[in-house]
Order: structure tokens, then C-alpha cells, then sequence
């Protein structure tokens, strides 16, 4: 999940973290990284179009929830058009792709790969802004496709026309998740961030309706709701959906944007780490080397640095799940 948070609403970052700082990061990466395991559960038994259309309805739904509970005010319904286009971007497209990925790729895999969306995000910016990458940037580009090859290059599963379907839906869950930190920039600058969730959850739900009943139910056969995949659209929905952007935004308000850009790093590990446990996926050499030299890339493109700059100055900061 991407989200841009106007500078007005971040906090002085602080040299080091609270015990509950870090808490919450931990646990921000591991519902994030659970969402991958989420979407390999109930992808098969609902379809991609279904799951995704049933988390960003209920996560919207229980966001406008929290805020009307806590007083907090929102106007999401005031800029519709721009509200759809950052729910496509940011929900609809990449939640619908990722759960089309679920299908034929593990989820140890899928959230390595959507690991590489600051990679992309880099080109995004450079073709919009015309901004020309430093050498850097090149090279951490550069070591972040080579993982990319190593992981499906010593990939254990067939290469067939279903797995490169399902890396290409990944890839393309990344690119969108790149436009879409792009577009909330410069679209929602000063906009209160729980405003940009909920409008953000629902705009996606508007986006996929109209495809959600002759592409997504119309035909099947096989739809399954048991109780496990229940449990799984819920955990993405009210876990990984709306619990993650309330944590996120406790994280970018109290520590700022540069610590909190290290879930990008976290989210990967606790795929595979939570693939592997519940999943019985194998964590294989391969896994591993591809999700090292893939983080070593990330680290390159963004320029990450854990202690705050002298000036204070503020930046926003987007993240991926």
C-alpha cells in the first residue's frame, strides 16, 4: 500500500525509537507481509476480482467507522474524480493483480517481488518530473533487477505461461503502487491521511464494481467461501487494509518518513517468513539471495538513512504491500 503524507502532518523525527515505535513497525511489516499469505489463501477459492473488491469495501467501510467513532472528520467525497484514480492506482489495480499472482506464484516470491516498487518508483518520478537519476540510482537499479533474475532464474516452480503471467501481474502491482505514490504527491498535498484512506478504500470499490459480477463471478463454477477463506478476506481487509494505514500513519506522525520507509525492507522478510510457516513454502538459496541482493538495490534507490538530517528537513515517504 502506497500512501504520501503531506509535511504538515509529520512530526520532528526523533534520533532513536520508542520501545513502541518499534513495536508498531514490527507489526506494520508483519500485516503487511501477511497480506501476501491472505491473498494465497483466498484468491483460489474467490478470484482476484472478488477479494479485492471485498477488502477495500470492508476496510473502507471500517475506516469511516473508526473516524465517525473518534470525531476525526472527513471530506473524501469532495474530489471524487481524484479519489478513483488514486483507488485504481493504489487499490483496485495492484490488489487485483497481486491476488491474480496468488494463483500460480508462492507468497514468499510475491512479496519479494513487490519489494521493487521503490525501484519503479524511481522511474516514475524521473519520467514525470524529468528529474535524471544520480549513478546511485542506476546502479541500485541496476542490482535490483539482477534479484529479480536470480529469484526467478533459480526458481524451483516450472517457468511456464501461468507462472509468467503471475510475475508479470506482480511486477505490474509494483509499477501501479509506483504511479500512484506519484499522483497522491501532487494531487493530495495538506489532504488529513485517515481522509486519503477511506477515500482511497472506497474509490477502489467504485473502480472494480462494475467488472466485479461478469469478470469476477459471472462463468465461475468453483467459488468457494469456506471458513478459512473467510478468515483470510477479513485478515486482509480489517488486519492488513485498514489496522496497517492507521499504524502507518501513527509511524509517519511520531518517527517521520525516513524511518518509516525501512517497512519496505521489513514487509519482504515477513512474506517469506510467514510463507514458509503456514504455507510450507521452502526458503530456498535462491529465496534468499534474490531477496538479499533485491533489498541492496532498494537501499541504493532510495537513499535511505536511518539517522535524520541536520536541517531537520521534511520529505514524504510511500510504501508497498
Amino acid at each position: 500500500m502506497a500512501v504520501v503524507m503531506a509535511a504538515s502532518s509529520i512530526s520532528q523525527p526523533r534520533a532513536s525509537l520508542r520501545p513502541k515505535e518499534i513495536g508498531a513497525l514490527l507489526l506494520l511489516a508483519a500485516l503487511w507481509g501477511g497480506s501476501f499469505m491472505f491473498f494465497r489463501i483466498a484468491a483460489p477459492a474467490l478470484g482476484p476480482i472478488v477479494v479485492a473488491f471485498l477488502r477495500v469495501l470492508i476496510a473502507g467501510g471500517a475506516l469511516l467507522l473508526f473516524a465517525r467513532f473518534t470525531g476525526h472528520g472527513t471530506d473524501w467525497r469532495r474530489t471524487p474524480r481524484s479519489f478513483l484514480i488514486l483507488g485504481a492506482l493504489n487499490g483496485a489495480i495492484p490488489y487485483a493483480l497481486t491476488a491474480a499472482a496468488a494463483l500460480n506464484m508462492t507468497a514468499s516470491l510475491a512479496a519479494i517481488l513487490n519489494a521493487t516498487t521503490p525501484l519503479f518508483a524511481v522511474a516514475v518520478v524521473a519520467a514525470r518530473l524529468g528529474e535524471r537519476p544520480t549513478v546511485r540510482t542506476i546502479i541500485g537499479l541496476a542490482i535490483g533487477v539482477s534479484g529479480v533474475v536470480v529469484l526467478l532464474g533459480w526458481n524451483r516452480a516450472p517457468f511456464d505461461a501461468a507462472f509468467a503471467a503471475s510475475v508479470a501481474a506482480s511486477l505490474a502491482a509494483a509499477i501501479s503502487y509506483a504511479f500512484a505514490g506519484a499522483y497522491a504527491k501532487s494531487a493530495f498535498a495538506g489532504t488529513p491521511s485517515l481522509t486519503l484512506a477511506i477515500g482511497q478504500q472506497f474509490g477502489a470499490a467504485v473502480v472494480l464494481a462494475p467488472v466485479l459480477i461478469p469478470v469476477g463471478i459471472v462463468g465461475r463454477e468453483d467459488l468457494s467461501l469456506t471458513r478459512g477463506v473467510a478468515v483470510a478476506v477479513i485478515a486482509l481487509a480489517l488486519l492488513c487494509t485498514s489496522v496497517a494505514s492507521l499504524l502507518y500513519f501513527f509511524l509517519i506522525r511520531s518517527v517521520g518518513p525516513t524511518k518509516t520507509l525501512t517497512i519496505t525492507f521489513l514487509v519482504p522478510i515477513f512474506g517469506v517468513l510467514w510463507g514458509a510457516l503456514f504455507l510450507d513454502e521452502s526458503i530456498g538459496a535462491a529465496t534468499l539471495l534474490g531477496l538479499s541482493i533485491v533489498l541492496i538495490g532498494v537501499t541504493l534507490v532510495t537513499g535511505l538513512r536511518l539517522r535524520p538530517r541536520a536541517n531537520g528537513r521534511r520529505a514524504s515517504a510511500q510504501s508497498a504491500t
